[in-house]
């Protein structure tokens, strides 16, 4: 069966929020066993998407660190711990 560009697309943007989304409730998945096993880390998911948004001339977010390599925003399996007290 052939799929049109459009469709390939759109089945690969849901396979990669379906792995966002996994990786998000799998708290005991950790970067390293990422890094490890795939060679490569939540955090590189988000650098991959950075650099595409770059390349499209879309305006991203301030990157961070990456074990793997510099980048970008973490996809996070917790929240982001708050810089407030409360």
């Amino acid at each position: 069966m052939a799929i049109d560009d459009k469709t390939r697309t759109e089945l690969e943007a849901a396979v990669f929020r379906r792995l966002v989304e996994h990786l998000r409730a799998r708290h005991d998945v950790q970067n390293i066993d990422l890094m490890n096993l795939a060679g490569f880390c939540r955090n590189c998911l988000s650098n991959w998407m950075k650099e595409e948004a770059d390349a499209k001339g879309l305006a991203g977010r301030p990157s961070t660190a990456c074990p793997m390599r510099p980048g970008s925003r973490p996809i996070r399996a917790r929240p982001a711990p708050s810089n407030s007290r409360r």
